[in-house]
C-alpha cells in the first residue's frame, strides 16, 4: 500500500527582522528540498499549518492548529515568507511546519 501525502514539509526559522526589529507576523519557513529563488515560485499562495499538541483539551483533542498562507520567497536559498491567521509562538521555532500542496496555480 502507499501512503500520499497532501501537503509537503518546511521547517520554521524565526521571524522576518531586521537589524534591530522584528516583526513576528511574517514567519520563515525553511521548504524541504527547495534550495533556490525559483523553485519556491510554485509555493507562493499555498496554504501552511503548524500543528502542535496543546496541554488541555478542546472539543475532545488536544491537537490544535493554526493556518496561514505563503506569501512570497525570501533570499535566494529556498526559504519563503508566511503569514499566519495567528502568530506562530516562539517555542515553535525550529518545529516542522506543513505545507499544503493547494490551491493549486497549475
Amino acid at each position: 500500500m502507499v501512503c500520499w501525502l497532501l501537503y509537503s514539509k518546511g521547517r520554521f526559522l524565526g521571524y522576518k527582522r531586521a537589524k534591530r526589529n522584528q516583526y513576528e507576523s511574517t514567519a520563515l519557513i525553511q521548504l524541504e528540498n527547495v534550495n533556490t529563488k525559483e523553485e519556491t515560485q510554485f509555493y507562493a499562495g499555498k496554504r501552511v499549518a503548524y500543528v502542535y499538541r496543546a496541554p488541555s483539551a478542546k472539543k475532545d483533542t488536544k491537537v490544535r492548529c493554526i493556518w496561514g498562507r505563503i506569501t512570497r520567497p525570501h533570499g535566494n536559498s529556498g526559504v519563503v515568507r508566511a503569514k499566519f491567521r495567528h502568530n506562530l509562538p516562539p517555542r515553535a521555532m525550529g518545529s516542522q511546519i506543513r505545507v499544503m500542496l493547494y490551491p493549486s496555480n497549475i
